[in-house]
This record gives C-alpha cells, sequence and structure tokens, in this order.
C-alpha cells in the first residue's frame, strides 16, 4: 500500500528503535524520508542503506532537535534536497527515571531539553516551512496516564507535549495541517528491554489487553496512517497506542 506516494517526511530520532521501524514503514508506503539523528551516525547509516536497499528514497541528517540552528539547518537542507516538508514525526526523546527526590537539575534539564524545547524547536520552524494541508504527528507516553513512581519528570514532559500539540494544532489549522500526539505503551526495543528482567516484562504485558507488550511495527502504522490523507480529519488528539494498558 502505497499511500504515502511522493511525500517528504521528516522523523526526529529515526537511527534505531520506534523511529528506526517508522522511517521503514513510511519509506515502504512511498514517502520520502529523512532519518534524523543526534549522535550515533553508524546506526544512521545502517538504516538508510536498509531503506535504499528496499527501494526507498531517503536521507541522513545530524541535528540535536534540543538546539535551535540545527532544527533550523535541518529543515532547511531537507528542503534544499527535496523542495518541501509534508509530514514531521517528532519521535526524538529520552527517558530518565529516578525517584523525584533523587532527580537533579541537570536530569530535569536534559529531559525537557529534548523532549519539550525539541519538539517545540521543530513546530516552531514547521510553523512556516512545513507544506500547506501537511502533517505533524508528536510523540507523548502512555505513562502520563499511569502514576508509576521514578517516571515524575518523563510525564511532565509528555504531558507539556500534548498540551503544544493541542494549541499548535488550532494555530496552524487554516493552512490545512493537522496535528496529533501519540503514546506508545511499553515497546519492544532495545532502548525498553536493556536491563529489565523478564518477570518486569511480563508484568508490563499482562497489562495489555493482549497480553504482550507492544512491537515497534505496531506504533508505524500509527503513524503511517496519521501522515495520511485519510487521517487529515483528526487533529489535536492524543492516540494512545498502547493495546488497552490504560
Amino acid at each position: 500500500m502505497k499511500n504515502l506516494t511522493g511525500k517528504v517526511i521528516l522523523v526526529t530520532g529515526a537511527s534505531r528503535g520506534i523511529g528506526a521501524e517508522i522511517a521503514n514503514t513510511l519509506a515502504a508506503r512511498g514517502a520520502k524520508v529523512i532519518i534524523n539523528f543526534a549522535g550515533d551516525e553508524n546506526a544512521a547509516e545502517q538504516q538508510l542503506q536498509k531503506i535504499r536497499a528496499n527501494g526507498g528514497d531517503a536521507i541522513a541528517i545530524k541535528a540535536d532537535v534540543s538546539k535551535t540552528d540545527e532544527v533550523k539547518n535541518l529543515f532547511d537542507a531537507t528542503i534544499a534536497r527535496y523542495g518541501r516538508i509534508d509530514v514531521l514525526v517528532n519521535n526524538a526523546g529520552i527517558m530518565i527515571t529516578k525517584l523525584l527526590k533523587d532527580t537533579t537539575d541537570e536530569d530535569f534539564t536534559r529531559q525537557f531539553d529534548i523532549n519539550v524545547k525539541g519538539t517545540f524547536n521543530t513546530m516552531r520552524e514547521a510553523a512556516t516551512k512545513l507544506a500547506d494541508n501537511g502533517s505533524i504527528i508528536n510523540f507523548s507516553s502512555t505513562t502520563t496516564r499511569v502514576m508509576m513512581p521514578t517516571y515524575s519528570t518523563y510525564v511532565a514532559s509528555k504531558a507539556a507535549v500534548e498540551q503544544l500539540t493541542r494549541v499548535f494544532a488550532k494555530e496552524v489549522g487554516a493552512r490545512g495541517i493537522n496535528v496529533n500526539s501519540v503514546s506508545p505503551g511499553p515497546t519492544n526495543t532495545e532502548l525498553f528491554t536493556k536491563g529489565k528482567p523478564q518477570e518486569v516484562i511480563d508484568r508490563l504485558a499482562s497489562l495489555s489487553a493482549f497480553n504482550r507488550i507492544g512491537e515497534p511495527e505496531d506504533i508505524a502504522k500509527i503513524v503511517s496512517f496519521l501522515a495520511s490523507d485519510d487521517a487529515k480529519w483528526i487533529s489535536a488528539q492524543n492516540i494512545g497506542a498502547n493495546g488497552a494498558m490504560a
């Protein structure tokens, strides 16, 4: 199904995990994909070659979304290559889990710089540089719906993303741009499973109606739909992608 043919889609944090699977899925459905990465150039190059080997059109661009100038360059380089940007997927983010009393100023600032300021930076560029009738998909988290100790500052950052999403949808709707967020639950990526005992993963899986945690492709399919013209009447919404966990 090539329902994204011709669309130019920028995916932040796309070299690994859910972001990489999103890039794969979008490219397979006909999109021209920009793989944004902040540090791991080897992973980004491998992802780029994987998409091209499957007949997709992609480029990789390094940029730290928390830095205003780098985000501006990311947008400008994309437009220089493809002429426009139709869809922005704000997948880049970090998660630091500590009890609130143990959370340092640096922990707090780092999460808000990447998760919130990063989303703000890209949406601010998109306000004038995203094509008319485009789409923006931001990333929140199902952890905003449950009260899990050690997640306080992380969920605070993701709650901020949800509010930015709702307000921005009203600001750019006149140009035909729809803006939504997706809230994945526990998902089977190396970042999520690393260091977790199997019993912890099993316990989280039991919270879903399907007795499993999510797979990256579960999230990628939802993003692919939201990036398509079929989803244009959906805006300012937060989509829970968690198998009925919450």
